[in-house]
Formats: C-alpha cells, structure tokens, sequence
C-alpha cells in the first residue's frame, strides 16, 4: 500500500489551497477528494461580446433575476445545491503526487484511475440541480519509477466551450428543469433557443458528459444519457484531452443523438450492448456495437405505452437484455396539466422486459410485474450454470426505497437497498431477495466477469 498526498497552489488561483490524499492499495484504489475553495462567486471571463450577444445577455439576465430566481425551492436553488463540499472546482493541470508512505505496485504502471462527475464550469443562472454540473474528470496517472500524476479538466463539450467562449452560463439546466413545476423555466429555455440562436440538439448536442467514463474498443468515453459519448485520452504526461463526439460511425440515415451512460460490454466477444430512451415512441431503443467500434442495427421497442420511463441502466447476459420499466417518468406534456416532467407516477407497477441480447426486433420481449422495483443500477447479470435447465437470469441491483412522490425534493432520505433478482426465463417467474439493507450504490466489478457469475462487488 502506499499513501499519496498533494498539496499544490493552483497559478489560476493564488488565493485557492487544492488539497487530495489519495490511497491506493494493490486490489483497489480509492480517491479521497477534498475540496476546499473560496465561497466567493467565479468571475466572468472577459471578452469582447457582439451587439446580439449584449442584447440577449441583458435580457437573460433580467429572467434570471426577476422572474426565475425569486421563488425556487431548495432542491433546485444552485446557493443549496452548490454548498459544501458540492462547491465547483477549478481545472488542475498534471500535478505530480508525492509519495509519503509506502509504495506503489509496479503492477499499476501504464495505467490510471478516471473519475468523471458533475461540476459546473459557472455559477448556475436559474434553477439548478447536482446532476446538472458539467464533466469533469479527474484522473491518477502511474508512470515509471513508482511516480503517479494527479489532473483534472473538464470535457470539452459542445456545451462547455460555447459557454466558456461567451463567458456565462447559456445552456438550460435539464434535470432541474424537468423536476420543477414552473412554466416559467420553459419559456427561459425556448428564448434561449430562439433568441440566442446558439443551440442545436440534432448537430451538437447538449449533453455535459459527466456521468461515467466507457473503456471499449481500444478508446475511452465520457459519458452522459442525454448526448452522444466524447472520445477523451490520457497524455503521455498525465493530461486529460477530449478529442470530440463520437457516434460510433452510425450512418447518415440513423438519427443517433443519445445513449445510456452505462452499455455493458462482453469480454468474451468484444461486443458492446446499449440503448436510448426517447420522450416519443418507440420509448427505448437496444442496439448493439461490434468489436470494431461500429454501431449495429437499431432494435425498437413499441411495448411502452404511454409516456416513457427514466431508464438509467440495463441489464446484459449471455442471451438476454433486461430492462426496467419503472415509476419513474419522463413525460414533457405533464407541464400542461399541472405536474412535473420528470417525476413518480405511484399508479403505476414497475416490470421487467427481457429480450433476447440478438434480436431483430421486440417480437420475442416479454415484460413482467415488479412491484416495488425501482432500479437505479445493475451491478451485474449473468445466467445460473447451476441450475440444470439454464432458464434463469441472476441481477444484483440497486433498489430505490421509497418511492414518494416527491423523490427527488428529498435526496437526503431515499435509501437504495442491494436486491438479488432472478428471473426464470421459461415460467417468466420473478424472486427477489435482500442482499444489503445498508444504503449503498455505484458498485464496480472486475469488467472480465461482466454478464457472467462473480462473487465480490465494490460499492460506496
């Protein structure tokens, strides 16, 4: 084991004491992240705006001030959501780490240690929640001679260089958004749309990237649900670059724009498993990436009905794909009837679909009542070798308890539970069982046993 400490005074800002101790030992590595920044606002960049740009600030900034920020409620209020240890960071350039105790394992050499999250790159204007922020990445970096380096930028996305050109936050925060009853955060995104003429989904994008980092096809992506990946790469000196969106080489004809920021990926076969959900049938689509990095045929899925569901992971075994249809919903036209976009419908019985992982189309799918189901992640999947028939498919998942209708109003008091879940693929039986009532998530596998039987998990 060794212990590392870094202590540096970042030349950006002389007034800043960046502080991480990080401890790595030889069968898992876990980063400590102490922030600790100035309270006070960042400033603007300066920069010499164009007559429209100067037009449509000022409006922007009578909105913010007059009309959306009087009223919003702590869940979505960037001086709550944005406190403590939640504070924005700044960028930080390659920074070697000392070590102080120990020493590394040589088996680490080459490698590092990614971590993606969100972080705005500005103060909020508006309504704000965590998941808003933009990607940043930080990353440890183990060299020759036992050395490690620390850095930490943000992805380069669409969103953030326009934001970071024209020197104040532009882009609608969606997730605060979608959660919040008000007309009012509507009508600011449509005048930023139409007013500032700055903002195209179908070309660019508007995703942020920070939700996870993807290792497949001999590249690394970042990752966020509601945009296509960024290509990024580690640099011979520990420096994290973007190359750019990346589409997977999907064809013209192909109207590619987002993805889960959690495909599974076959160790055995060199294949990646994916999907989008969309707010317009066919709710989910499933597709798979070859080898070689090139997206395959979409397969739609026309057995949701309604309004779709917040499908944030899936499962991926040796024959089947299993997804979740839970209480959780995204519907837009919600806001017309008083009721917010994104939000818990208590009517509702969540159920599981399995298809199989090759199918051409949703002819075979199947879905399956789950009361009480609300999954936030897959751990892993696999089919039982013990039992004689091979019918049964095992998930260990994390469960959301309780599902109140105000949710996400109250993240302090959600608990997710570790469910084991089997499915027999012939009588379409589901048995669940409790594997932890301790309140734990975001749990990693060794990615070799991905889709097959495995025994230990890390979780936090």
């Amino acid at each position: 084991m060794a212990t590392l400490f870094l202590s540096v005074l970042p030349k950006f800002h002389p007034s800043l004491n960046f502080q991480t101790k990080i401890t790595i030992h030889s069968c898992q590595s876990k980063i400590n992240h102490k922030k600790i920044i100035s309270t006070t606002t960042r400033g603007i960049r300066s920069k010499h705006y164009s007559s429209h740009e100067r037009i449509f600030k000022v409006l922007d900034d009578f909105i913010c001030k007059f009309i959306i920020n009087t009223s919003l409620s702590p869940h979505v209020d960037p001086k709550h959501e944005l406190s403590g240890n939640f504070y924005p960071v700044e960028e930080l350039p390659p920074t070697a780490c000392q070590v102080v105790e120990g020493s590394l394992p040589p088996t680490l050499e080459g490698g590092a240690y990614i971590q993606n999250g969100p972080n705005p790159q500005f103060i909020p204007r508006g309504p704000y929640y965590i998941a808003d922020g933009d990607g940043m990445l930080h990353s440890i970096k183990f060299s020759g001679g036992g050395k490690a380096i620390f850095c930490s930028r943000f992805v380069k996305t669409h969103k953030y260089i326009m934001e970071r050109d024209l020197g104040y936050p532009f882009f609608p925060n969606p997730v605060a958004y979608f959660i919040s009853n008000s007309v009012r955060f509507i009508l600011l995104t449509l005048a930023r749309f139409i007013i500032g003429g700055k903002i195209n989904p179908l070309t660019t994008g508007i995703g942020t990237a920070n939700t996870s980092v993807f290792e497949f096809a001999g590249r690394l992506f970042a990752m966020i649900e509601s945009d296509l990946p960024y290509a990024i790469k580690i640099s011979p000196d520990g420096d994290i670059i973007t190359i750019g969106r990346h589409d997977f080489h999907s064809s013209d004809n192909d109207l590619f724009l987002n993805m889960t920021a959690h495909p599974k990926v076959d160790a055995g076969t060199g294949e990646a498993f994916a999907f989008r959900y969309n707010v317009i049938p066919p709710f989910l689509t499933f597709f798979r990436i070859d080898p070689n990095g090139r997206k395959q045929k979409d397969v739609s899925i026309f057995s949701i009905k309604g309004v779709t569901s917040y499908m944030h992971d899936f499962a991926v075994t040796k024959r089947f794909a299993v997804f979740l249809d839970a209480q959780l919903v995204i519907d837009p036209l919600g806001i017309m009837r008083g009721k917010k976009i994104l939000r818990v419908d208590p009517e509702k019985t969540p159920r599981l679909g399995v298809i199989p992982r090759y199918a051409t189309d949703d002819s075979e799918m199947y879905w399956t009542d789950v009361p009480g189901l609300n999954m936030m992640h897959v751990i892993n999947a696999w089919e039982d070798d013990d039992d004689a028939t091979c019918n049964k498919i095992v998930m260990v998942v994390t469960n959301i308890l309780p599902v109140e209708i105000n949710l996400l109003e109250r993240r302090s008091s959600t608990h997710l539970s570790l469910e084991k879940i089997t499915i027999d693929t012939k009588t379409k039986e589901v048995v669940r069982c409790i594997v932890s009532t301790r309140s734990i998530d975001f749990g990693a596998i060794n990615p070799k046993y991905a889709g097959k039987k495995n025994r230990f998990n890390l979780m936090s």
